[in-house]
């Protein structure tokens, strides 16, 4: 071993991707079987807060403020909102202690640093996998019938999971530094989701800015998920940027979140033993 890697420990990948797969894979699986190990329910808790989250949302804005009553399938289009939103907020949150939560393994074992915040998105996605078998039984129950269209899941998915990636990447690094991380993304959390059209449609946003907040990752991804799952006759996220050229800028912003946390975390890897 070298006296470089001695002193600065390994690079984020490692030397071999198929031994960095293998153990951002494993260790995913691992605390997936972990989260829910000894409950009853097992992995029904990982529907439990979701499933939660939107009867309060939808008791309130359906019964008290009587709130989206002009949007067809309103309940599943919420339903299906807030678990890709549960899913980003998992994984950008977990992802914000993970690395100073294994402070041990990283002093005493050579491996990938990247292995840690990409694994803690790949168990978010394990969780988004469960849970969009409720949103589906609760599509087919509504008398939605399958379509060419529910094609386009995958790749909404992955968008959203690039994303979120590339947050977890920056903030698992800057919090070993920078500890006030934490509550300044709850914080940033609670912003995106009153900002992002979660309990209502992209279609709310005032004219004047539009263009401009449906042009957010989240916003495009939530709006073409509503076309092509659940109402065909709802806007597509190109129509409501202005035409599909400008899909263009929430797919930069994501390669740019993903690029710059990739950047940072490459950067800082050799020395995040010696920094926690």
């Amino acid at each position: 071993m070298s006296v470089h890697a001695v002193r600065y420990g390994p690079p984020a990948f490692g030397d071999c991707l198929r031994r960095f797969v293998a153990l951002t894979t494993t260790l995913a699986a691992t605390e997936f079987k972990l989260r829910y190990f000894g409950s009853a329910l097992g992995y029904v808790w990982s529907l439990a807060r979701p499933l939660l989250l939107f009867g309060v949302l939808y008791t309130v804005f359906t019964h008290i403020v009587r709130f989206g009553g002009d949007v067809k399938h309103y309940p599943l289009y919420l339903l299906t909102s807030i678990m890709l939103w549960t899913f980003f907020a998992e994984t950008t949150s977990g992802a914000v202690t993970c690395l100073v939560n294994r402070e041990a393994l990283l002093r005493k074992v050579r491996f990938p640093r990247m292995v840690i915040p990409l694994s803690v998105t790949l168990t978010a996605l394990f969780n988004l996998v469960v849970n969009f078998v409720a949103v589906f039984v609760f599509v087919l129950a509504t008398g939605i019938e399958p379509s060419a269209r529910w094609l386009e899941i995958p790749l909404l998915v992955a968008v959203l999971a690039v994303l979120a990636a590339g947050v977890a990447m920056l903030l698992s690094v800057l919090y070993v530094r920078f500890r006030d991380i934490a509550p300044i993304w709850e914080v940033g959390l609670q912003i995106l989701f009153y900002g992002s059209p979660i309990i209502y449609v992209a279609s709310r946003y005032p004219n004047s800015v539009e263009r401009w907040l449906s042009a957010s990752p989240i916003a495009t991804v939530l709006t073409q998920m509503r076309h092509a799952l659940i109402d065909p006759t709802a806007p597509t996220a190109g129509s409501e940027l202005g035409g599909w050229a400008w899909l263009a800028l929430p797919l930069g912003i994501t390669a740019a979140v993903f690029a710059l946390g990739l950047w940072v975390f490459n950067r800082e890897t050799p020395r995040i033993a010696e920094n926690l």
